[in-house]
């Protein structure tokens, strides 16, 4: 088994890329099978989050690019600002991950979260793309929970 141990700068050549989703590009430690079909592992530092095009390399110089699997989503288009920081905010609010972009905002498809956007005027599609969502202002990924080491007025379940 190929083991990955590290992300890399190189810009050389790659021996084969990995597909993975978010929920899986969050960890640190994790059997893979790579898109060539080898088998490998991941051994990385601790709180490492890939993102589409990092790469990877094993102790052996073996080089693999990741790549961010399509996952469902829903989005919210629109060209007015308010409308996407309402999006945002309400979302937030719920502590879901977040994708953002200059005219859209997306999240892991939830039709109760569909709803609630639709009921506050905005449009929500579903659509299959790469999630890459805001890492948030603490350093982690929304998925992980909060990270920040205080207490904040609220529990988590």
């Amino acid at each position: 088994m190929i083991r990955l141990i590290e992300k890399t700068d190189d810009a050389g050549s790659i021996d084969t890329t990995l597909t993975l989703p978010l929920n899986q590009r969050i960890k640190c430690r994790l059997r893979v099978t790579l898109d060539n079909g080898e088998e490998a592992g991941l051994f990385l530092e601790r709180g490492t989050t890939l993102k589409d095009g990092d790469r990877l390399q094993s102790d052996g110089g073996y080089r693999v690019q990741v790549r961010a699997a399509k996952e469902t989503l829903s989005v919210v288009r629109s060209d007015d600002p308010h409308l996407l920081a309402r999006a945002c905010y309400h979302l937030g609010n719920r502590h879901v991950s977040i994708q953002i972009l200059p005219d859209s905002v997306s999240y892991p498809h939830d039709h109760v979260l569909d709803e609630m956007l639709q009921g506050l005027g905005m449009q929500v599609e579903v659509a299959e793309a790469p999630f890459e969502p805001e890492p948030g202002a603490y350093g982690g990924t929304a998925e992980k929970g909060h990270q920040h080491g205080h207490g904040h007025g609220h529990h988590h379940h």
